[in-house]
């Protein structure tokens, strides 16, 4: 599910036909239209009966404990955080708990799940948030989702039960102070109600209209890609926990084990893109037997400018090794098809999608980011499908996003330095430093190339 309104449609419409249970683990949930809207929906559903469980990570959830706790009140609805910060409000005692606890609170739930009755699960890159759905008027992320069904939904709900029972994982009633600022039940319903757009002039509203259930959307707007070679992959919960025991294999082992099956293809799209020093030197050795081509995001587009500079470090080896790298530009999306249709979009757009195809067959969907804290820090999850139809339009997605109109191509010049190309109105242009980024940027990313932080990018 690559687009947007598909992705958010399709989370509506399983709420909204859910029959006894909806299991969902988000990194960020924001407060804003999406985001309450769905909110709404998961009350709704707990209002018909069906028994809700929420598990948010606490970095972005922390900000809003008074509505979880709120929403956590009703009888079908449970709300945990996961390696959730002992202070919950004082900026100093924040700071004391920051220093102490810094390693332990460096380590997230990156993961991103949704599952409905254990018949229907959707996993991958996207968060709950208006720029996740092609719904800010501001910048929003290219991002996929892949939709399951069939016995690969147990492995999906398998890696949530493992989640929820985590010792990292804590019952809002069990935070301190978790009650403070708490609304009333009913109040923070018709709130949600009325903030989620239940209008008829409502953008929201009109897309659903569009395909009033779940089938319709599949039927019109999705296609289901039929195989049972399909392995759901997550990170071991205590990968958090910042200790030294022998944690189960995760995501990283399965990224390595593919990259290392490789025979003629790799295409990778990752837009925090840091690989240090032992995946640049894979990367690079299996560019002289097999195609290795990599998206990631241009510094213009990207929402973290130290990612950039953790990747710009090593995009001249790569270039030199035969890696072939091409970086999303902060252009509008398209403004055709479904996107035209809710009157969405922006005038940025950012990579935020983490998959990969190999060889023509087989693909990988989720939220591991090509970077040390995908690798070494988060906890991340994913699901690898192998299926030539399912590949073929992921190659296809890939080739259009890699196009010099929606992406700068990076090469070498004649004098072994980066050059960016691009074309625009059928005219080929060439840049000697990153494109369409200011000179404040540039200079603050070639800076932070010098500091010890790629641990942490």
């Amino acid at each position: 599910m690559p687009d947007g309104g598909d992705a958010f449609a399709a989370r509506v419409m399983s709420a909204r036909e859910a029959q006894s249970t909806i299991d969902a683990q988000y990194y960020i949930w924001h407060s804003d239209r999406t985001g309450r809207f769905l909110a709404y929906e998961l009350l709704a559903a707990a209002d018909r009966g069906v028994h809700v469980r929420l598990l948010l990570d606490d970095m972005d959830a922390r900000s809003r404990t008074a509505l979880v706790t709120t929403l956590n009140r009703h009888p079908r609805f449970e709300i945990r955080m996961f390696n959730p910060f002992p202070v919950r409000s004082s900026v100093l005692r924040t700071l004391v708990d920051v220093v102490t606890r810094a390693s332990r609170l460096n380590h997230r739930m990156h993961n991103k799940s949704w599952i409905v009755d254990g018949r229907v699960a959707m996993l991958g890159g996207r968060n709950v948030g208006d720029e996740y759905f092609a719904a800010s008027a501001e910048v929003n992320f290219i991002d996929l989702d892949v939709m399951l069904t069939g016995a690969a939904v147990a492995q999906a709900a398998t890696v949530f039960e493992r989640y929820w029972n985590s010792a990292c994982s804590i019952r809002v009633e069990k935070l301190r102070r978790p009650l403070k600022g708490r609304r009333n039940l009913e109040r923070l319903r018709n709130e949600l109600r009325i903030d989620a757009g239940i209008t008829e002039k409502s953008e929201y509203a009109e897309r659903l209209r569009e395909v009033p259930n779940l089938e319709s959307l599949l039927q019109r707007d999705c296609a289901l890609a039929w195989t049972d070679k399909v392995q759901v992959v997550a990170d071991d919960p205590r990968k958090a926990e910042d200790t030294h025991v022998p944690l189960d294999p995760g995501v990283l082992d399965s990224m390595i084990e593919a990259i290392g099956a490789t025979r003629q293809e790799i295409l990778l799209s990752s837009p925090y893109f840091v690989p240090g020093a032992t995946a640049t030197a894979a990367l690079c050795d299996l560019a002289q037997r097999a195609t290795v081509a990599v998206l990631t995001n241009s510094l213009a587009a990207t929402d973290v400018a130290a990612v950039h500079s953790g990747y710009s470090r090593y995009r001249t080896t790569l270039l030199r090794g035969g890696v072939k790298l091409s970086e999303l530009k902060p252009t509008a999306l398209p403004e055709e098809g479904r996107h035209k249709r809710m009157h969405l979009g922006s005038s940025r757009a950012s990579l935020h999608t983490k998959s990969a195809v190999v060889d023509g067959h087989r693909v990988f969907v989720g939220s591991f980011n090509l970077d040390p804290r995908s690798a070494r820090l988060n906890c991340e999850m994913g699901a690898w499908i192998d299926n030539e139809a399912l590949a073929a339009q992921m190659r296809a997605m890939f080739a259009e996003a890699t196009s010099p109109q929606r992406s700068f191509v990076v090469t070498l010049d004649g004098s072994g330095r980066p050059q960016w190309t691009e074309t625009v109105a059928g005219a080929t242009l060439r840049y000697r430093e990153d494109p369409h980024a200011s000179w404040v940027r540039r200079a603050v990313t070639w800076l932070l190339q010098f500091l010890p932080i790629e641990s942490q990018l």
